[in-house]
């Protein structure tokens, strides 16, 4: 099997030789050796780095998908998936009523936005979400 060197890497993954480096520290990546000073990757670190791209895309860290992939192969936790994809979910719903809100104030009627009802209960909303309780001594 071809191995790539990292200027291979760089230009079919699109990933830079400093985050290359970085996912290395991380223990995504590993080199297989060096020609001259150029680290040499096998073929399969461009799926590894897709799958990188794609954890990251979901909202994953690092060290979540460091958990994941590995140079021994893929270990795929259901569980952990579904937890980020019911996350997901509920960003995607809070963040359409947030759309829809934003929608209706810019074509409300009131003469500002700050006498409109329904940019009152966003603000509401909005500080609710934001506040932490936070106990007084």
């Amino acid at each position: 099997m071809k191995a790539l060197d990292i200027a291979e890497v760089v230009k079919i993954s699109g990933v830079s030789p400093s985050a290359l480096r970085f996912y290395e520290k991380k223990g995504l990546i590993t080199p297989t050796g060096r020609k001259g000073l150029r680290r040499q990757y096998q073929a399969e670190v461009i799926q590894t780095l897709a799958l990188v791209a794609l954890g990251r895309l979901a909202g994953f860290t690092l060290d979540e998908i460091a958990e994941v992939v590995n140079p021994k192969g893929y270990a795929i936790q259901r569980e952990q998936l579904m937890a980020k994809a019911e996350e997901i979910d509920n960003t995607i719903k809070r963040q359409a009523k947030v759309r829809d809100g934003l929608r209706h104030v810019a074509n409300c009627s009131a003469p500002s936005h700050m006498q409109c009802p329904q940019f009152q209960k966003i603000i509401k909303a909005a500080q609710r979400s934001t506040t932490h309780p936070c106990p007084v001594r």
